[in-house]
């Protein structure tokens, strides 16, 4: 005796409702999960992917930064002419707010900059830090005047290249600042 009381066609007709139910289900989780994704992604996204020459920029002006303060810091004390003196101590100065400019910048798009000299940064140091008297104040500002030049082209470069937005503002910022240095250190040149 069949207990069903469903007649053979009544259970074929819940078959497409149940199927219904069952498709609405798995839309209703893959719409769930797209949607996950969706919200997901743009929260993934939003420390902006450099390109890598973004990063090789930021990598790059970050040695140069360091080492302009580094070689500031040794020509205010090693130097022996006053305007030497005070240019270092003007480089120490501005190439600080600059790096910690970077610094900011670098971390907002996660980018590690290194905490030390690279080798080739480093013997360029040690390089000045064995010259004395005028002979130091001579390649000083010739290392400067060539520094400064290579920075401005670099930076320009940049700003021409680059997409990103925070990058351009620095390098708004920056360019003239860079400028400054250059035009000043060429009128110390004798």
């Amino acid at each position: 005796m069949n207990t069903n009381t469903k007649s053979q066609p009544a259970a074929e007709q819940d078959k497409p409702q149940f199927l219904k139910l069952i498709s609405s289900s798995a839309s209703a989780t893959l719409a769930m999960v797209l949607l996950a994704l969706g919200l997901l992604v743009p929260c993934a996204k939003a420390q902006t992917t450099l390109s890598m020459a973004d990063t090789n920029f930021i990598l790059a002006a970050a040695q140069g930064g360091m080492t302009e303060v580094k070689l500031g810091e040794l020509a205010s004390t090693s130097g022996v002419r006053d305007d030497v003196k005070s240019f270092g101590q003007m480089m120490v100065k501005d190439h600080t707010a600059i790096n910690g400019d970077l610094k900011a910048l670098a971390a907002q798009k996660g980018v590690t900059l290194p905490d030390s000299l690279d080798a080739k940064h480093q013997a360029m140091v040690d390089k000045m830090a064995a010259l004395t008297g005028p002979g130091f104040d001579d390649a000083y500002i010739k290392g400067m005047i060539k520094a400064h030049q290579k920075d401005a082209k670099a930076f320009k470069a940049e700003a021409a290249a680059t997409q990103d937005a925070d990058i351009k503002s620095f390098l708004d910022k920056s360019i003239p600042i860079v400028e400054a240095h250059l035009q000043h250190v060429t009128a110390m040149k004798k």
